[in-house]
């Protein structure tokens, strides 16, 4: 059994949809930063290559660093990143609605599905599972953490979309026979 360790990287302030936009994050609350590192085990840690996933990691400071992994990324809003949801809904309206209200298979123009983001992700952490480490910490993104807490609770996409995950919050995500998520969005 392997205890995936999920943090969302720090924040960025921006007031749309970031997904693959590589903005830096505000690590400026530096005991909010000194929580999350007491409050994770000394384990192996993991981030996307985006760069606010690699400084949050670098800030929690645990070893040893694993390389950074593109399969960790948020979700490739495509067209729409950048844009708030009023600035997408106005281009797109039907398909933004659909895209939020019916996860799976639509995507936005260029960009990824929930289903095409959850396959990602699962052969990313099914490789770090596979590495047999008891704790991994996997610093990455809102999506990606939803993803294994859809996996993990057995539930629908649009359920998942129902879980909060703060920036710098904890997901612990149980793996083995059965799935588990016995801490979701936890701010140490």
């Amino acid at each position: 059994m392997t205890a995936l360790w999920m943090v969302r990287h720090g924040p960025t302030h921006a007031k749309a949809m970031i997904g693959w936009t590589d903005l830096p994050a505000d690590l400026s609350d530096t005991a909010a930063i000194d929580r999350l590192r007491t409050a994770l085990p000394s384990a192996p840690v993991v981030s996307s290559d985006l760069i606010r996933a690699v400084e949050t990691a670098t800030a929690i400071g645990h070893t040893p660093r694993l390389p950074h992994d593109a399969a960790l990324r948020e979700i490739n809003f495509g067209d729409w990143d950048g844009q708030t949801f009023a600035e997408a809904e106005a281009r797109d309206p039907a398909l933004i609605r659909a895209y939020w209200e019916t996860p799976g298979d639509i995507a936005p123009p260029n960009g990824e599905s929930w289903n095409m983001v959850r396959t990602r992700v699962d052969g990313a952490i099914d490789r770090y599972v596979a590495l047999g480490h008891s704790d991994i910490i996997v610093v990455a993104h809102f999506g990606v953490i939803l993803t294994q807490v859809q996996r993990a609770l057995g539930i629908d996409a649009y359920a998942a979309f129902g879980h909060k995950i703060s920036n710098l919050s904890i997901t612990k995500i149980q793996t083995g026979t059965a799935w588990d998520a016995p801490l979701i969005n936890h701010v140490a």
